[in-house]
């Protein structure tokens, strides 16, 4: 007898306030095509992550009509019925234009909750003045991510400069000794910045999550629901 290879979660949003996301990466053609039939069955949407070029082509055209899909982050959205909000509630900031796709899939992440984004790309430490240009914008919103490779030194200076959450996403750019982020991650974890908080690398997608809790907790204290 085969083992059933799919098993969705449809109520975790009843549990902690957030729906399953499908990471699709070594994922098969078929396992893809078989979540989406059960989405679909439930009447449902769903966020993909890590869903590359050639699998989104790969879906059946039923099933492409109802993806909004964005290659450079890899995301797409599913029998999606949300609606754009138009204030920000959580800027995203990235050291270069490396950082950007990593950057984009925490912004999806985000707008797929119905929760918008700043975006503030390419402000790294080397050219300090365009970080200091934003820092007051910065200060107005309550959740910073930012997404910095090579010494990952941006998190630790905003840290200094902004009082809100700091959520940091080293990311695997950089040359030879960046080890495709772990000096970005050890960077980020020996900060002494106090009280940055960090996700795996490149993990844009958990960074946003992360992002959507706190304001989950902010906003369920503040309404009293939280005592």
């Amino acid at each position: 007898m085969n083992a059933r290879e799919i098993r969705l979660d449809l109520s975790r949003a009843e549990r902690i306030g957030l729906e399953e996301a499908i990471f699709c990466a070594n994922k098969s053609s078929n396992q893809i095509e078989q979540i989406l039939d059960e989405i679909l069955a439930a009447n449902r949407s769903c966020l993909l992550t890590r869903l590359d070029a050639m699998q989104f082509e790969g879906v059946t055209a039923v099933h492409r009509a109802r993806l909004d899909y964005d290659g450079e982050s890899r995301t797409a959205f599913f029998n999606w019925r949300g609606k754009s909000a138009t204030t920000p509630s959580v800027a995203i900031v990235t050291a270069g234009s490396s950082d950007v796709p990593v950057a984009r899939e925490a912004l999806r992440t985000l707008r797929y909750f119905n929760v918008a984004g700043l975006p503030l790309f390419d402000v790294g430490v080397a050219g300090l003045w365009r970080l200091i240009e934003h820092v007051d914008v910065l200060r107005t919103l309550p959740v910073t991510i930012v997404a910095a490779g090579m010494d990952a030194a941006l998190p630790s200076v905003l840290g200094g400069l902004y009082p809100g959450l700091v959520i940091a996403v080293p990311t695997s750019v950089g040359y030879g000794v960046a080890a495709g982020g772990h000096t970005a991650l050890n960077a980020i974890l020996a900060s002494c910045a106090s009280g940055i908080v960090t996700v795996n690398i490149d993990n844009g997608y958990g960074a946003a999550c992360a992002a959507l809790r706190s304001l989950h907790a902010v906003n369920a204290f503040s309404t009293g629901s939280g005592e």
